[in-house]
């Protein structure tokens, strides 16, 4: 605990939850965490909001407010090539784009489904924006990609060209792939190469096999299984191409669509846990030092949240002794799990099914109890 003025403790709290995707944003359950604090401990009680995310959907507008930027637009093309507008971040010299932004699979859901044409350039006219900019430094959020292009259609946007054995460029998307036959980047955007890469990804699936791009994300963008076994040989091609294939091992690689390919290979850039990531860019370590109590949370705590995703971060990250609660839309986790990842406690904002629609409009209500609810229960401990 700090001390004010007059020598009275006060409880220091830190909510630094995910965004409950579907029905609420992070900074949205950050607030209602706060005011659930404080009706528990008192209006004095030292709370900090860091809003989080691990790389996907809430990056740009966490980043961006803890850095005190401004969000920018830029017209750029959906992954099935329509014109759309899009949204980065630019605090001083770094810049925050999600790839979603401009390649989302939301963003083309109003007609069939193309995984084989859909391709990442609209994310590449965001990072062409920010280049344009004056962007030294750039953290690249990759997640909710509608396309499995390995990063040429981002590379292109920014000049490169992706040729086949004729010297004409290939068809964009996934469906091109197999055709790679050379780069060229003569026209290259002039800071591409000099420009400081932060690549977050929220996955740890390589490239190819089992667990790779193809046969793991691309059945989510609407592909089936003929398309995806030619999604796996583009990749694989694409990857012996650029002689990247030790790159296609690693962890990583595999996300949006195996993005991190062509960028890897290319520009030198590599990936970077984005939970991890997001921490460091929004201050968590710091706002953690002298913490009482830590309150995170997301939509949905299960397995996949004990691995690279906000929870994690923000448990790795607090001092031994503190205690950790997470508020969540749902709970999977047993009670043994719970204490084995070393958190406090978990509570759902609900204590049943219910319709996510239903669910949206209250879940600041349902966050703001449950928060009360756990300081109560915990008030004794700080």
């Amino acid at each position: 605990m700090t001390e004010r003025v007059g020598g009275d403790a006060v409880v220091v709290v830190v909510v630094a939850p995910d965004s409950f995707k579907g029905t609420a944003s992070a900074a949205a359950v950050a607030s209602a965490m706060a005011r659930g604090v404080r009706r528990a401990l008192g209006p004095a009680a030292d709370v900090r909001e860091i809003p989080m995310a691990d790389g996907g959907e809430g990056t740009l507008d966490a980043v961006v407010a803890a850095l005190g930027g401004a969000v920018r637009t830029a017209a750029v093309h959906d992954a099935l090539g329509r014109p759309r507008t899009g949204r980065y971040g630019l605090a001083g010299g770094t810049a925050v784009v999600e790839t979603a932004e401009g390649t989302g699979l939301p963003h083309v859901t109003d007609v069939a489904l193309q995984p084989l044409r859909a391709d990442s350039r609209g994310a590449g006219e965001l990072v062409r924006a920010t280049l344009d900019d004056g962007a030294d430094e750039i953290i690249l959020g990759l997640g909710g990609s509608a396309s499995t292009d390995g990063g040429t259609g981002l590379l292109s946007a920014l000049g490169a060209r992706f040729l086949d054995d004729d010297g004409a460029p290939v068809p964009p998307g996934g469906a091109g792939l197999s055709e790679v036959a050379s780069v060229d980047l003569a026209g290259l955007h002039p800071r591409a190469r000099t420009v400081r890469w932060r690549v977050a990804v929220d996955v740890d699936n390589p490239l190819l096999g089992p667990r790779g791009a193809a046969r793991v994300f691309a059945p989510q963008k609407g592909a089936g299984p003929e398309e995806v076994e030619r999604l796996e040989r583009g990749l694989d091609h694409l990857a012996q191409v650029l002689d990247a294939e030790e790159l296609a091992r690693t962890p990583g690689c595999g996300a949006a669509g195996g993005l991190p390919l062509s960028l890897g290979a290319l520009l030198g850039a590599r990936t970077e846990p984005g939970s991890s990531l997001v921490a460091d860019a929004v201050g968590l370590p710091a706002a953690l030092a002298d913490a009482d109590l830590v309150l995170t949370g997301e939509g949905c705590l299960d397995e996949q949240s004990l691995s690279g995703k906000v929870v994690a971060a923000v448990r790795a990250l607090t001092p031994p002794g503190c205690a950790v609660v997470v508020v969540a839309g749902r709970v999977e986790l047993s009670p043994a799990q719970v204490r084995a990842a070393g958190l406090t406690a978990a509570l759902p904002i609900t204590s049943g099914p219910v319709d996510l629609s239903a669910l949206a409009a209250r879940t600041p209500l349902l966050v703001e109890a449950t928060t009360a609810d756990a300081c109560t229960l915990l008030h004794h401990r700080l």
